[in-house]
């Protein structure tokens, strides 16, 4: 019986340090991971076929300004207790607060109906069988999963998700890359002479930073002060602040990097074969794993297209709760993904509504990669007026109380919110010309 004891005792440490890694990983990294959902896999994929090395630049220099306004989000949502359409809702006027709650839904829905089909067709890339079919599946599996899972089970879930991402670290080191010139274009911005350049890198911009990013790391924040009854909002705790806006801060620098590194390695790998092999016009992930096939082996088609799959089931549940934090939170209806489902009937009725519409996108004549266009113009346009009263918030003492943000990181929100207006202006500007 000794000898059995010993023999469980390794196993039994193995996996409670597999634990305690699943609980550091923080609403940061699961945001910063669904951030690399398929669509953004598609953008950066043509970033680097189109432009090479010479756009990986812009990881480094949108990592800030992510880093600063998730924080930001982050903070709100730890420091009231409520998310950002419930601080929109007590403190800004009803029309602005609509409107955007009526974009976000709108753009999240487009956006998910276009990563199911991405994730549907990466999989009939793999096993064959029709990608309608796959999409229907990935849809339910994604709400029912939403609706009847325990919260911490599936924020576990979540978190395991995150894993999927390192199929593109895998990617990059399955192919042959010059590592000079990808350190070079790395680290020496260039700029193009090029309107086509130019709006590649407004893309980029508007895929790294995302409103329903925003929406997703307030509400999880919390979220998750409500469920552990040892945290209270830090307007009520004060004496709780310091530690966690210091895992705050520390869970939004990793997340975001993990964010931006796995797009660097998308670009990298793409910019290093189909670049190279003068391949420049891919639209989607799909098509970008498939060109990757004849170019760089089978091995890196395949974990591209299984890093398609993996990222989507990461991405849908939080393009769809972003949207049900929003939508129930403006109608003040009971939100959260902690709530029973009869609790908060609302909050679940949106939740896989979004879903829902999602699959049904596939089915209509409208074209979910077209439509993913509009999605990003709207995220564009939205994005600026929600971090302009994001950063009104942080200077607010009836939202924030004593934690009001005075130092570099509003500064860079500032910083990260004007930029993002310019992009928007850009992007508006190309439109009409």
């Amino acid at each position: 019986m000794a000898d059995v004891v010993k023999d469980d005792a390794p196993a039994r440490a193995s996996n409670a340090k597999r634990l305690h890694l699943v609980s550091l990983i923080g609403p940061g990294v699961i945001t910063g991971a669904s951030d690399d959902d398929p669509s953004g896999i598609g953008t950066y994929s043509q970033a680097g076929a189109q432009f090479g090395f010479a756009i990986s630049w812009t990881m480094l220099f949108t990592y800030p300004l992510m880093v600063a306004i998730q924080q930001v989000s982050a903070r709100v949502g730890r420091i009231t207790g409520k998310g950002l359409a419930g601080n929109l809702r007590q403190h800004y006027p009803n029309w602005l607060l609509q409107s955007i709650v009526a974009l976000l839904f709108l753009a999240n829905t487009i956006n998910i109906g276009a990563d199911l089909g991405a994730m549907a067709d990466a999989l009939r890339l793999l096993i064959g069988g029709s990608a309608l079919m796959y999409v229907v599946l990935f849809g339910c599996i994604c709400a029912v999963v939403q609706v009847f899972m325990s919260y911490r089970r599936y924020v576990t879930v979540l978190k395991w998700l995150t894993l999927a991402l390192f199929a593109y670290f895998g990617t990059v080191l399955t192919v042959q890359i010059p590592w000079g010139e990808a350190v070079l274009g790395l680290l020496v911005p260039t700029f193009l002479p090029d309107a086509s350049f130019w709006t590649t890198v407004v893309a980029l911009l508007g895929t790294t930073i995302s409103p329903y990013l925003f929406f997703w790391q307030a509400a999880q924040e919390a979220e998750d002060t409500r469920v552990r009854p040892e945290r209270k909002p830090l307007v009520r705790a004060p004496g709780q602040g310091p530690a966690e806006i210091e895992r705050i801060r520390l869970d939004t620098y990793v997340g975001m990097a993990f964010s931006n590194l796995v797009a660097l390695a998308i670009i990298v790998a793409t910019a290093a074969t189909l670049h190279a092999a003068g391949i420049t016009d891919v639209q989607t992930s799909t098509q970008a794993a498939e060109a990757l096939r004849p170019v760089a082996g089978p091995f890196a088609f395949t974990l591209f297209a299984l890093g398609i799959i993996g990222t989507g089931l990461l991405a849908v549940p939080v393009l769809a709760g972003s949207a049900a934090y929003a939508v129930g939170e403006a109608s003040t209806w009971p939100v959260g993904l902690s709530r029973k489902p009869k609790k908060a009937k609302g909050f679940y009725a949106t939740l896989a509504i979004a879903t829902l519409l999602g699959v049904a996108l596939n089915f209509s004549p409208i074209n979910p990669i077209k439509a993913l266009y509009w999605s990003a113009v709207i995220n564009g346009v939205v994005a600026v007026p929600i971090m302009v009263a994001m950063m009104d918030m942080t200077g607010n003492p009836k939202i924030m109380g004593a934690f009001q943000i005075h130092d570099g990181l509003r500064l860079m929100g500032w910083l990260a919110t004007a930029i993002m207006a310019a992009a928007a202006v850009i992007m508006c500007v190309t439109l009409i010309v």
